[in-house]
């Protein structure tokens, strides 16, 4: 069974339209994550999960495109700018960062899936039950 991600727009009544301040920002929702990209944290059912900058938006690169295998190269130039240096490892350092937490925060479930030599996909999946 797959997991859908949903983004929430924060409503717009006549508070928040007086004040912009009052805006909830953009919500992500994925397997059991929300993802609150301003404020990069994400939320699971065990509690907040504080994200780095660039932890965030390598997550938000690769949700963005939900169940697409997106380039290491794409990755790196979407969240560093510019071309990816020969050999340079940057990405796959963020991205077990960002697996670990992960998998900190929603043990239930895989996010993250590796394809070798191209690069990453991101799709909330149910780990498989180990026979423990």
């Amino acid at each position: 069974m797959l997991s859908d991600v949903a983004i929430a727009r924060p409503a717009k009544d006549r508070q928040t339209l007086a004040d912009p301040a009052a805006v909830d920002e953009l919500t992500l929702s994925a397997g059991e994550l929300r993802i609150l990209p301003r404020s990069q944290q994400l939320i699971s059912p065990s509690g907040r999960v504080q994200l780095t900058k660039r932890e965030i938006d390598v997550l938000l690169t690769l949700v963005e495109q939900v169940d697409r295998v997106v380039r290491r190269e794409d990755i790196y130039s979407s969240v560093w700018g510019g071309s990816m240096p020969y050999r340079d490892r940057a990405v796959d350092v963020y991205v077990r960062r960002i697996r670990s937490k992960l998998r900190t925060a929603s043990p239930e479930f895989s996010y993250i899936h590796t394809h070798f030599a191209i690069g990453y996909r991101f799709l909330p999946q149910p780990r498989p039950l180990s026979d423990g």
